[in-house]
Protein backbone atom coordinates (compact mmCIF):
# COMPACT_ATOMS: atom_id res chain seq x y z
CA UNK A 1 0.00 0.00 0.00
CA UNK A 2 1.49 3.30 -1.26
CA UNK A 3 1.56 6.29 1.12
CA UNK A 4 -0.26 8.16 -1.61
CA UNK A 5 -1.35 11.78 -0.82
CA UNK A 6 -3.81 13.85 -2.49
CA UNK A 7 -2.22 17.52 -3.99
CA UNK A 8 -3.78 20.23 -1.91
CA UNK A 9 -5.46 21.49 -4.76
CA UNK A 10 -7.55 19.21 -5.56
CA UNK A 11 -8.34 18.90 -1.89
CA UNK A 12 -9.03 22.16 -1.73
CA UNK A 13 -11.89 21.67 -4.57
CA UNK A 14 -13.40 18.70 -3.14
CA UNK A 15 -13.49 20.48 -0.13
CA UNK A 16 -15.45 23.66 -2.50
CA UNK A 17 -17.62 21.20 -3.88
CA UNK A 18 -18.67 19.70 -0.97
CA UNK A 19 -19.03 23.15 0.97
CA UNK A 20 -21.40 24.41 -2.19
CA UNK A 21 -23.77 21.49 -1.78
CA UNK A 22 -24.05 22.52 1.85
CA UNK A 23 -24.48 25.82 1.73
CA UNK A 24 -26.26 26.77 -1.20
CA UNK A 25 -28.74 23.32 -1.07
CA UNK A 26 -30.24 24.07 2.38
CA UNK A 27 -31.09 27.33 1.08
CA UNK A 28 -33.24 26.56 -1.66
CA UNK A 29 -34.72 24.39 0.57
CA UNK A 30 -35.73 26.51 3.02
CA UNK A 31 -36.73 29.40 0.25
CA UNK A 32 -39.06 26.87 -0.96
CA UNK A 33 -40.98 25.67 1.56
CA UNK A 34 -40.80 29.14 3.96
CA UNK A 35 -44.26 30.32 2.63
CA UNK A 36 -42.84 33.59 3.96
CA UNK A 37 -41.87 36.20 1.54
CA UNK A 38 -38.18 37.14 1.53
CA UNK A 39 -37.57 40.46 2.96
CA UNK A 40 -35.29 43.03 1.65
CA UNK A 41 -33.07 43.02 4.12
CA UNK A 42 -32.52 39.26 3.51
CA UNK A 43 -31.96 39.66 -0.26
CA UNK A 44 -29.48 42.70 0.99
CA UNK A 45 -27.51 40.13 3.46
CA UNK A 46 -27.63 37.32 0.90
CA UNK A 47 -26.64 39.43 -2.10
CA UNK A 48 -23.76 41.00 0.35
CA UNK A 49 -22.59 37.27 0.78
CA UNK A 50 -22.37 36.36 -2.86
CA UNK A 51 -20.14 39.70 -3.04
CA UNK A 52 -18.16 37.57 -0.54
CA UNK A 53 -17.98 34.55 -2.29
CA UNK A 54 -17.20 36.45 -5.81
CA UNK A 55 -14.26 38.12 -4.03
CA UNK A 56 -13.12 34.85 -2.51
CA UNK A 57 -12.81 33.36 -6.04
CA UNK A 58 -15.39 30.65 -5.37
CA UNK A 59 -17.16 32.26 -8.48
CA UNK A 60 -13.98 32.01 -10.93
CA UNK A 61 -12.06 35.45 -11.95
CA UNK A 62 -14.20 35.75 -14.86
CA UNK A 63 -16.69 37.46 -12.41
CA UNK A 64 -13.80 39.43 -10.93
CA UNK A 65 -13.25 41.27 -13.94
CA UNK A 66 -15.31 44.02 -14.01
CA UNK A 67 -17.54 45.60 -11.99
CA UNK A 68 -20.80 44.38 -14.02
CA UNK A 69 -19.59 41.15 -14.36
CA UNK A 70 -19.77 40.72 -10.41
CA UNK A 71 -23.15 42.42 -10.24
CA UNK A 72 -23.94 39.50 -13.14
CA UNK A 73 -22.51 36.71 -11.16
CA UNK A 74 -23.86 38.32 -7.82
CA UNK A 75 -27.14 38.00 -9.13
CA UNK A 76 -27.01 34.49 -10.65
CA UNK A 77 -25.56 33.41 -7.24
CA UNK A 78 -29.04 35.22 -4.95
CA UNK A 79 -31.07 32.96 -7.38
CA UNK A 80 -29.99 31.22 -10.87
CA UNK A 81 -33.14 30.39 -11.55
CA UNK A 82 -34.44 33.75 -11.05
CA UNK A 83 -31.43 35.14 -12.87
CA UNK A 84 -31.98 32.82 -15.86
CA UNK A 85 -35.33 33.85 -16.76
CA UNK A 86 -33.93 37.80 -16.12
CA UNK A 87 -31.14 38.38 -17.36
CA UNK A 88 -29.76 35.31 -18.86
CA UNK A 89 -30.59 36.01 -22.77
CA UNK A 90 -29.40 39.96 -22.02
CA UNK A 91 -26.88 40.30 -19.27
CA UNK A 92 -26.73 44.14 -17.64
CA UNK A 93 -24.00 46.06 -19.62
CA UNK A 94 -21.42 48.40 -18.11
CA UNK A 95 -23.62 51.46 -16.93
CA UNK A 96 -27.32 49.93 -17.74
CA UNK A 97 -29.46 50.78 -15.06
CA UNK A 98 -33.00 48.47 -16.05
CA UNK A 99 -35.28 48.96 -13.26
CA UNK A 100 -37.79 46.95 -14.91
CA UNK A 101 -35.94 43.95 -14.83
CA UNK A 102 -35.01 44.92 -11.06
CA UNK A 103 -38.51 44.74 -10.58
CA UNK A 104 -38.99 41.43 -12.18
CA UNK A 105 -36.03 39.49 -10.19
CA UNK A 106 -37.04 40.70 -6.79
CA UNK A 107 -40.72 39.86 -7.89
CA UNK A 108 -39.24 36.40 -8.68
CA UNK A 109 -37.42 35.86 -5.47
CA UNK A 110 -40.57 37.05 -3.82
CA UNK A 111 -42.63 34.12 -5.80
CA UNK A 112 -39.55 31.35 -5.04
CA UNK A 113 -39.74 32.49 -1.31
CA UNK A 114 -43.39 31.21 -0.71
CA UNK A 115 -43.25 28.81 -3.12
CA UNK A 116 -44.77 29.55 -6.32
CA UNK A 117 -44.60 29.46 -9.89
CA UNK A 118 -42.46 32.08 -11.51
CA UNK A 119 -43.57 31.57 -15.05
CA UNK A 120 -45.24 35.06 -16.07
CA UNK A 121 -42.88 36.98 -14.53
CA UNK A 122 -40.72 38.58 -17.42
CA UNK A 123 -42.83 41.23 -18.76
CA UNK A 124 -44.92 41.52 -15.66
CA UNK A 125 -43.42 45.21 -14.94
CA UNK A 126 -43.64 45.99 -18.96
Amino acid sequence: MSNYKFPSVVCFILFSILFSFSYFAPTATVLAKSRRPISDSEIRQKKSDCYADIESGLWGSHCKSSSIAKENCALKCLSPACYELVYESDPLEEGEKDLVRSQEFKYCLHKLSLGESIEGIKGAFD
